[in-house]
């Protein structure tokens, strides 16, 4: 059984579904975790493929405009009072800014004694204390060294670390967390990440990874959303989509990943060259596959409707006419092989 699944799901802004002038964020995506197999799946692409507006309809911000998200088999547009809470509970976020979700009048406290107050996690304050420092701890902070301080006083990972200690406390089935390490140094990164990979592992916590970073990306997740203008254009075995990646925009994600060699460059002098070419090539809405007026590859098929997941491996599918030759599979199906 499905814990939490987005199915079809479509959200236009600046307009209704049918209107010509809307934007489409996100374009019949769907996307499954499994409620008896923790899992750790990576939604990537650049600015504007829709990862952050997908994220916010997982969460039940943000409503869809066609398609349905579920949590345990209920859909969360259906879901009463109660049950909406107790969804709000099991499904956490740690999103990209730390430093908006606090307010810079109240110590950092405030942030973590809320959750414990509004679900009524613990029985006494000094339940609620042990509760809070033990979440810390797990986040990789040192209470004495943290409560008790203002926001200011803090540094961007440490912020970032109290996120995900709040998140803790409410022990959640599923995090989704949107670009966590991008406002964060460099240093700060892999004890973030470390953290977040410890979730999954000792405490059975999914996690839903939205970054733009295919390194981490690669580093953290066993599958992953390659999203291009709010459609997948590549979806499969993390393994297999960044090591040898089959979409023409995937491929191109992937030669723009730096080297510690500068004399060095994946895939050679001719991605680089296609890369520079598909960079400089314009956005403007095109008829058929969303990517063909920056594809190298393009034919004539192409421009005229949009291509459908063509199942290339097992744990792999793309949105290419390329692989048309290998069998169709819907974008459901593929997020539910994906989960089991």
């Amino acid at each position: 059984m499905s814990l939490l699944e987005a199915q079809n799901v479509t959200k236009v802004f600046g307009g209704g579904l049918l209107s010509k002038h809307g934007m489409v964020a996100v374009d019949g995506v769907s996307l499954s975790i499994h409620a008896e197999k923790p899992t750790i799946i990576a939604l990537a692409g650049e600015s504007g493929s829709g990862k952050t507006t997908l994220a916010r309809m997982l969460l039940g911000i943000i409503r869809p405009d066609d398609g349905s998200i579920l949590f345990q088999g209920q859909n969360l547009a259906e879901m009463n009072r109660h049950e909406r809470k107790e969804f709000r509970r099991e499904v956490q976020a740690i999103f990209q800014d730390p430093f908006e979700v606090y307010n810079p009048f109240y110590k950092i406290d405030q942030v973590l004694t809320t959750p414990v107050r509004k679900f009524k996690l613990a029985h006494s304050r000094d339940e609620a204390q042990q509760q809070i420092e033990e979440s810390l701890q797990m986040a990789g902070l040192r209470p004495e060294e943290t409560l008790g301080r203002y926001p200011h006083q803090l540094s961007g990972g440490q912020r970032q670390r109290i996120m995900v200690a709040r998140a803790l406390l409410l022990q959640p089935k599923i995090i989704v967390a949107d670009e966590p390490v991008s406002m964060v140094d460099a240093s700060l990164r892999a004890t973030i990440l470390e953290s977040l990979v410890k979730l999954k592992r000792e405490l059975g916590i999914s996690l839903v990874y939205i970054t733009h970073d295919l390194t981490t990306a690669y580093q953290i997740s066993e599958n992953i959303y390659i999203l291009y203008r709010g459609s997948v254009a590549e979806v499969g075995s993390v393994e297999k989509v960044i090591k040898d990646p089959q979409h023409p925009y995937t491929r191109l994600l992937v030669s723009s990943i730096p080297l510690p060699d500068p004399d060095l460059h994946w895939g050679g002098e001719e991605d680089i060259e296609r890369k520079a070419t598909a960079a400089s090539a314009p956005k403007e809405e095109v008829q058929g596959c969303k990517f063909s007026n920056r594809c190298p590859f393009v034919m004539a098929e192409c421009r005229l409707k949009a291509p459908p997941l063509y199942q290339t491996n097992e744990d792999r599918a793309v949105a290419c006419y390329l692989y048309k030759d290998a069998a169709e599979v819907s974008g459901r199906e593929m997020a539910e092989r994906l989960a089991v």
